[in-house]
């Protein structure tokens, strides 16, 4: 930018230091595109330390970042890298992405079933985030699953198969991959505009044409407040509709687990089972919710994809290839292109072998009336199937496979859950947080929660934020 008498605008050329952005967004000031570019580039690079790129995170934490910079934070982390392209796939190029969950699996359904159906799914995912699970630590239980592809392989694999899952490559988006693992250990991860940003940057590197977000809400959501969880939705159905990827997002319950497991090794069997056409269990142990979700998810990635009409008709035909088996033969396929071997599924329960197992009964007669989802997650995390610190290894065989779920009734020393550990020693506090999480009462919940409480879709969102108060 020149004034009138071509000399440069002193403000954008000035050098931009670290430091005087932390205070600036510290004492409650907005940043520019240009000092937003500045963070974003210097995470990529290395340039900026750690101790400052934290600062700044919780500075942004507390202060909160507008409807702009959310956006500029968002395409410059986009930016920080390489990106892919799908152009050459030949197929319109949709993907799903969830907030974050306990037991929330639906990547190793909705991803075979949208391909199945013939649409292109290049999925960028995550690890363990907080109390969370990671799609990638799940996926690497496989022995010789390979999550780190160059985009050359991530291009191979998907025009072999239709879908891959892969982790962020050091050169794409490497912003994130840096902030992604301080705001796990800086306590900064329950914003909307950093979980936002996170999302949508490995989202629009990817190139997507279409995309489809599940916004968790209860208990075990990063955002607890159900206003929260909806500004988030809109906020980034809002941002990813500016940058040109068609976009709409769900509210999903997450008051309880999704479906029956939550760990690594064991959420891929279950998912396997529905891919396998299992009708769910019934009963206490029901995951009707699983399948439930996934078809719905897949059935708005298959409409987005152009391949079905409605959202309704996009659901009849994931569900054709649940029960025809081509979803299966895809996700074996790009487990093996992957460099996965799918032989431990021929005999699953061979393969599983935690460390110690201890089930948990109820301590009295009643029924479940409600789950800290949050707490159980933290559960999970510390029987092995999570980390601490970034980097750390995780036990593919720890987790916890639940017995009876919300609104089930249940008798005094009947099994609750069943806990798997690395070690004896493990056990102590999972268990405890377990028993302290489930709340057993003498009648059953009054109030049904639906599965999707609401959908939104780019008019939606931008009339959501209009009227926001933030």
């Amino acid at each position: 930018m020149t004034r009138a008498d071509d000399t440069p605008d002193k403000a954008s050329a000035a050098p931009l230091h670290m430091i005087d952005i932390i205070r600036k967004k510290r004492d409650g000031g907005a940043l520019s595109e240009r000092e937003i570019r500045f963070v974003a580039n210097g995470a990529a690079s290395g340039s900026i330390p750690l101790e400052q790129l934290a600062a700044w995170l919780m500075a942004a934490w507390i202060k909160g970042l507008s409807l702009d910079e959310t956006r500029a934070l968002t395409l410059a982390m986009r930016d920080s890298g390489e990106k892919f392209s799908p152009v050459r796939l030949g197929k319109t190029a949709v993907d799903k992405h969830s907030s974050g969950g306990v037991g929330d699996k639906t990547s190793f359904l909705v991803a075979p079933l949208a391909a199945a159906c013939g649409v292109a799914v290049p999925m960028i995912s995550g690890r363990a985030l907080g109390h969370t699970g990671g799609t990638l630590d799940k996926l690497e239980s496989i022995p010789g699953y390979r999550t780190a592809l160059s985009l050359d392989e991530f291009e191979s694999v998907l025009k072999q198969c239709g879908a891959s899952i892969v982790s962020q490559t050091p050169a794409l988006v490497p912003a994130d991959r840096i902030l992604y693992a301080l705001r796990d250990r800086t306590g900064t991860v329950e914003n909307p505009s950093l979980i936002c940003a996170s999302i949508l940057s490995k989202k629009l590197a990817a190139g997507l044409d279409a995309l489809v977000l599940d916004v968790k809400t209860g208990s075990g959501a990063f955002l607890r407040d159900v206003r929260q969880a909806e500004f988030l939705a809109a906020l980034m159905v809002a941002t990813a509709e500016m940058a040109g990827t068609r976009t709409v997002a769900l509210l999903t319950d997450m008051g309880q687990p999704l479906g029956r497991a939550a760990g690594n090794w064991i959420e891929l069997v279950e998912s396997i089972e529905l891919l396998r056409g299992k009708q769910p269990a019934e009963g206490p142990e029901s995951n009707f919710d699983l399948r439930e979700l996934s078809l719905i998810l897949a059935g708005w990635m298959i409409h987005l994809g152009g391949k079905a009409d409605t959202p309704e008709s996009g659901y009849e035909r994931a569900e054709a290839a649940l029960m025809d088996g081509s979803a299966l033969r895809i996700f074996f396929e790009m487990v093996e292109a992957q460099g996965g071997d799918v032989s431990v599924f021929h005999d699953a329960e061979k393969f599983h072998k935690p460390g110690v197992t201890e089930v948990v009964t109820a301590w009295e007669s009643g029924f479940i009336a409600e789950m800290d989802t949050t707490a159980l997650g933290w559960a999970v995390q510390r029987l092995g199937a999570g980390r601490e610190k970034a980097g750390e290894p995780v036990d593919p065989h720890a987790g916890i496979l639940f017995h009876a779920r919300r609104g089930a009734q249940v008798k005094r020393g009947e099994p609750l859950a069943t806990l798997y550990a690395t070690s004896a020693a493990q056990l102590a506090e999972p268990r405890e947080i377990l028993c302290q999480a489930i709340t057993l009462s003498k009648d059953p919940p009054h109030a049904v929660v639906p599965l999707v409480s609401r959908i939104f879709t780019r008019d939606s969102a931008e009339k959501y934020l209009q009227n926001a108060v933030r």
